[in-house]
């Protein structure tokens, strides 16, 4: 860190390249406009159970209302190993954008009821 004058008059006799590399800032600082968070569209939350099992943890699914889509685990169950298997049931987030792709979030043991999912940013 550069205390004195004599210092930075030191660091120029030493080495001239890095006082002509530091950028100086000349005019004020302009803040960035501030662009809205919520941009992306939320995921489509829905059920179904697992039909066949893909290798790479990749999986078909067929919900509930009868479509078969193709589903991968996300990070969480694969961070606490949650084994998956045909005939589970799972709940899905499936992208607005398409619909024949989603991310596996929850398994359901036997006999669990569906619990009900918490949305961020909403009071109860």
């Amino acid at each position: 860190m550069l205390r004195h004058s004599r210092d930075l008059a030191l660091l120029k006799r030493v080495c001239p390249i890095a006082i002509r590399n530091r950028t100086r800032r000349t005019g004020p600082r302009v803040s960035k406009p501030s662009v809205p968070q919520n941009t992306k569209e939320a995921p489509l939350e829905v059920f179904g159970s697992i039909k066949q099992v893909f290798p790479s943890t990749t999986f078909s699914v067929e919900l509930d209302n009868g479509h078969v889509i193709l589903a991968h685990i996300a990070g969480r169950l694969r961070r606490h190993r949650i084994k998956i298997l045909p005939g589970d049931r799972v709940e899905i987030e499936v992208s607005p954008y398409d619909l024949t792709k989603g991310r596996i979030v929850y398994r359901y043991r036997a006999g669990e009821e569906r619990r009900i999912p918490q949305r961020s940013g909403q009071l109860p």
